[in-house]
């Protein structure tokens, strides 16, 4: 029988669809971040902030199929713009998008939350805050929750922003993270790390983040200088094909609060 050239393109076809749903389906599923930033001035403000999230938000967004959240405050003593950042884990992008819906339609999320949502103008919870979303790598595609003995207090979360000049040089950096083994080399180190993602919405980008945890700063101080010194390490950064890859590194040190899930 023969066959011609329409039915051998249709034949590639189907096994191109195959073969590509195959792969698909062998890919981990990758997480999406909601990081909100809340910035505030008073202790007023941080007590209510402190109120809502443990009492309002987390308990509403677990019902709401939020995984485990994270809520963190800045070790400075800047009074002037002090912050807390909010990390939400949700398996698909959908939930992450009807996540606020969903909480304005829960009847005790709005009455747990009622002194928050009704705050007045002029006595606002917060002064202003931001939203970064983010997708998971896929060689870290779910957050983790470290392993660590210190108090909550004493704990060091050291949260990273990378920003490249352009979005060619950014897509190096995510695959100098994924296939070049940077991630890999953290875990090897045992740097703690809660999560690794590619900024699809914010502020700044092309940019991603990561976050990492630890017992204390020295401990942070330690991890460090160990990776700075590994082999490993040196060869990576100074392949070609990596550099000049991060134009700007911005890196925030924060504790957990007590009622932190991470």
């Amino acid at each position: 029988m023969k066959i011609n050239v329409n039915d051998l393109r249709i034949i590639c076809l189907i096994f191109l669809l195959c073969f590509t749903v195959s792969a698909k389906a062998t890919e981990p599923p990758r997480c999406y971040y909601q990081l909100k930033i809340y910035h505030y001035k008073t202790k007023s403000q941080e007590d209510k902030l402190d109120t809502y999230l443990k009492n309002a938000y987390i308990p509403a967004s677990g019902r709401a199929s939020a995984w485990e959240i994270g809520v963190f405050k800045t070790l400075e003593q800047d009074t002037t713009d002090r912050r807390i950042y909010v990390l939400s884990t949700f398996r698909r992008y959908g939930l992450l998008q009807k996540i606020d819906k969903r909480l304005m339609k829960d009847q005790q999320y709005l009455i747990d939350a009622k002194d928050f949502l009704d705050a007045t103008y002029n006595d606002a919870p917060y002064t202003r805050f931001e939203t970064v979303i983010l997708r998971a790598f896929p060689r870290w595609p779910i957050s983790a929750k470290p392993e660590l003995t210190a108090n909550k207090i004493d704990r060091i979360y050291e949260l990273r922003s990378y920003e490249s000049p352009t979005q060619k040089y950014h897509l190096s950096k995510v695959k100098m993270f994924n296939q070049g083994g940077e991630t890999l080399l953290f875990s090897r180190l045992k740097f703690n790390a809660i999560f690794y993602a590619d900024v699809l919405i914010g502020s700044h980008m092309p940019n991603l983040m990561y976050m990492t945890a630890f017992e204390n700063k020295a401990d942070r101080d330690k991890h460090w200088d160990t990776f700075s010194n590994d082999p490993e390490w040196k060869t990576l950064s100074a392949m070609p094909e990596y550099q000049h890859n991060v134009s700007k590194a911005e890196i925030i040190f924060l504790h957990p609060t007590e009622y932190s899930q991470l």
